[in-house]
């Protein structure tokens, strides 16, 4: 999974960072809000339309997010509520982003594939982290899938910095492509996760 090549990727800058904020006071959770922050500020730059500066910026505030667990990890600040907490902000955090999408759209003509499209999309990733919650609550380990939170986030980025571009007459712009993708693959991962319970 891409989340895991990151963090043992990039393993020793996280740390920096996170010793970084543990010499400033900052907290775990406090952390964690100003990744909502951080990404309710892509969404109102993706509702007016610089979907380009949006991608960009959307690539830093995810990295931002891991910061939080990478801190608590350090500090032995890790709990159940921590993680709760961090886990339900990054809901609301997509669909927040992904609300930015549907109001940007909105101003658009002949939007209403789009504004399904996103609709879709927001069931799925949210179902996604359902199904998991509810699975382990069973005892049951259920990572499976094809597009975890972290596959979302790099589609999406793609689809910002590519924007109106249209490869091919034929098909629609990349970023309407992207969205096809998010709402099918995200319920279809949602959908390998009943499997693996059943």
């Amino acid at each position: 999974m891409i989340t895991a090549w990151l963090r043992k990727t990039f393993r020793g800058v996280l740390e920096a960072v996170a010793r970084f904020f543990n010499r400033l006071g900052v907290t775990p959770n406090q952390l964690t809000l100003i990744g909502l922050v951080l990404q309710s500020i892509v969404a109102v730059v993706i509702a007016a339309g610089y979907l380009r500066l949006a991608g960009i910026l959307l690539v830093f505030f995810s990295i931002f997010d891991a910061f939080d667990g990478t801190l608590a990890r350090m500090t032995g600040q890790t709990s159940r509520f921590g993680a709760f907490f961090d886990a339900t902000i990054d809901r609301y955090a997509e669909s927040i982003v992904l609300f930015g999408l549907l109001v940007y759209y909105t101003g658009q003509p002949d939007s209403s594939t789009q504004t399904l499209l996103i609709y879709v999309a927001i069931v799925g990733s949210l179902l996604v982290s359902y199904t998991r919650a509810k699975a382990e609550s069973l005892n049951i380990p259920c990572k499976a899938g094809i597009l975890t939170r972290a596959e979302r986030v790099v589609l999406l980025v793609i689809g910002l910095l590519l924007g109106p571009w249209q490869p091919i007459a034929a098909l629609p712009d990349a970023l309407t492509i992207v969205l096809w993708l998010l709402a099918i693959l995200s319920n279809v991962t949602a959908i390998q996760r009943v499997l693996v319970v059943r």
